[in-house]
């Protein structure tokens, strides 16, 4: 998710198709990286494959494609900057799903445009459009519905639920505020470097972040059965081919970064965590999780 939202228009039948795949694909690397975590493999391992894969991927393409590489003095500070974030955002997101059902990890880190217009607004000095203030108490809703925050439906209390959940929680929306901030960062100060360029630099340096951290807890944890290799191999199998997706075939579909479609990301999430994982949540839960990508999906396609 290095890329920034693009700002909504009419796209195709085809785009809109090749979204949804996206969209798909980021929401199994997800469900593929808890199969893997809960068969020996460890976050920072998973972040190292990942980003190490993705960035050669964009490299080729790059090299492929015959794009120059050119910073500014300003994109020389900023960018590893971003890179930093981005990293940080990655670890945590991984650490959610390893510590929650998939799909919950995933409506926690969608908070983050609520984020991105609190940092907009501190760093910035920019208001949070009309728009946001209305679907911020939404999406809290409905994420308070979708986390069960009083274990009404688990039957475990609040206290109870909390300390089944809290972790997670924590983990996710540190993800969303972290990567909320390099979203804000992207478009103020390195917003006119090429997005294929800028996802490179963030992979590069995200892979170095968790390579450090691999370092720090004593080397590298990989899987420790076949289903955890296989898990591994999906993950970044899956984010790799998303990210190429998005840098060589939304452009000639006429679409350019992400969309607000993409959103959608939790509910596949939901169904395949079920149909693999057998991970279920209560229809309350469901109906908080709809609320949340709806309003979310609601702030990408309004008009600007």
């Amino acid at each position: 998710m290095a890329a920034i939202p693009a700002p909504a228009r009419a796209i195709t039948g085809a785009a809109f198709a090749t979204l949804l795949l996206i969209a798909l694909m980021m929401g199994a690397n997800h469900v593929a990286a808890r199969v893997a975590f809960n068969h020996g493999l460890d976050v920072a391992t998973a972040v190292v494959f990942r980003s190490t894969v993705t960035a050669i991927v964009i490299a080729v393409i790059l090299i492929v494609q015959g794009v120059k590489l050119k910073f500014t003095a300003r994109h020389k500070q900023m960018l590893p900057a971003i890179g930093l974030l981005i990293g940080v955002q990655s670890l945590c997101l991984y650490s959610s799903v390893a510590r929650l059902p998939v799909a919950l990890a995933l409506l926690a880190f969608n908070t983050y445009p609520i984020w991105t217009a609190l940092w907009s607004a501190l760093l910035y000095r920019k208001r949070p459009e009309k728009a946001m203030l209305v679907a911020m108490p939404v999406i809290l809703v409905g994420l308070a519905l979708a986390l069960d925050v009083f274990g009404a439906a688990s039957g475990l209390g609040a206290s109870g639920q909390w300390a089944r959940i809290g972790a997670g929680v924590a983990f996710a929306l540190a993800a969303a505020g972290t990567f909320g901030l390099a979203l804000v960062l992207t478009q103020h100060e390195a917003g006119d470097v090429d997005g294929r360029v800028r996802t490179l630099t963030t992979m590069t340096i995200a892979g170095i972040v968790a390579l450090a951290t691999v370092g720090l807890q004593g080397g590298f944890h990989l899987p420790t059965a076949p289903a955890g290799w296989g898990g591994l191999a999906a993950l970044t199998f899956l984010y790799g081919t998303a990210f190429t997706i998005m840098f060589t075939v939304l452009p000639r579909l006429g679409v350019v970064g992400n969309s607000a479609i993409m959103n959608v990301e939790p509910v596949f999430a939901l169904v395949l965590a079920w149909m693999i994982l057998g991970q279920s949540i209560a229809p309350v839960q469901v109906a908080g999780a709809l609320l949340v990508v709806g309003a979310v999906m609601a702030l990408g396609l309004r008009k600007k």
